[in-house]
């Protein structure tokens, strides 16, 4: 038996949302490009995740790009009045399926309203500002040109709440004078933990931690202690990677993400698996001896 809600909730600006969510980006194509192997599947998947108790699901309009939103609007239109739908914006795709800057006024505003047109809405929930400074880790610039274009997105009342992705402490401080930030959206998990001051800083500030690559992304974490861990729990490696993330602070909101409906029921039972005292500084020494 699925049981999220043995994760616990925590709120998203003023919503309340399972901390046990669901990311769409697997749902497009290869390299989340194009459209999906099978779309019925990509369908069915969403939908057993609502019905599971999801009601967190992250996406973007450049995934595909405009697959998962077309696919999550198939799927769930119209919406659960529990169902928050978070995007991002900042990038774009090139027609080889690069990952391209795109943070000026206009790409931003045309990526709003690219997300409400294809999700069907008229506000976002969350709309989270990707810096595209680099496309792979954080490094600090400002980032209060395409921050302030979102603030007046959202006087405008297109977007209720906005976040920020690929970002560094000193962004979020800054981008705090511009406007509310109620989520962080960086790279972490198990063996991946360079953030682990910034989680309990924002955790402290009730500010909600969205860890992308909970499971190492397009890469999935590989680690023979994991497998140990795990095989000595009755559980799999990414379910304990999971629940670890789960334990670890109360402020983090999973979204891993899958086009199978076996991995989604896997992922979400993990919702339900508590690691004890021994197992955890077990789990924490693989991040150690990665020299992560």
């Amino acid at each position: 038996m699925i049981d999220i809600s043995k994760a616990g909730t925590f709120n998203l600006a003023d919503r309340s949302v399972n901390r046990m969510g669901y990311g769409a980006m697997q749902l497009a194509g290869p390299g989340v490009f194009g459209p999906p192997k099978d779309r019925q599947t990509a369908i069915a998947v969403l939908r057993e995740a609502v019905a599971m108790g999801v009601n967190h699901i992250d996406t973007s309009d450049f995934y595909g790009p405009h697959v998962t939103n077309e696919v999550i609007c198939e799927a769930l239109y119209p919406y659960p009045k529990d169902l928050v739908i978070v995007t991002k914006v900042s990038a774009r795709r090139g027609s080889d399926g690069s990952w391209l800057p795109a943070m000026s006024p206009k790409e931003l505003i045309d990526a709003v309203h690219d997300n409400l047109r294809h999700l069907k809405l008229d506000a976002m929930e969350v709309v989270n500002l990707r810096s595209m400074l680099s496309n792979h880790a954080p490094v600090e610039g400002s980032l209060e040109e395409p921050l302030s274009t979102l603030a007046d997105l959202q006087r405008k009342g297109l977007i209720k709440h906005i976040g920020l992705s690929n970002v560094t402490p000193l962004q979020v401080t800054e981008g705090r004078k511009i406007c509310d930030i109620v989520c962080v959206q960086n790279h972490y998990n198990l063996v991946h933990r360079t953030e682990d001051a910034f989680v309990d800083d924002l955790a402290k500030a009730g500010t909600a931690y969205v860890p992308f690559f909970p499971l190492g992304g397009f890469k999935p974490i590989q680690s023979d202690a994991l497998a140990e861990v795990a095989a000595d729990i009755g559980a799999t490696s990414m379910q304990v990677a999971l629940a670890w993330l789960l334990q670890r602070s109360p402020n983090i909101l999973l979204i891993p993400g899958t086009s199978s409906l076996g991995h989604l029921h896997e992922n979400l039972q993990a919702a339900s698996l508590t690691l004890s005292v021994d197992t955890i500084a077990k789990l924490n020494a693989i991040e150690s001896a990665a020299g992560h």
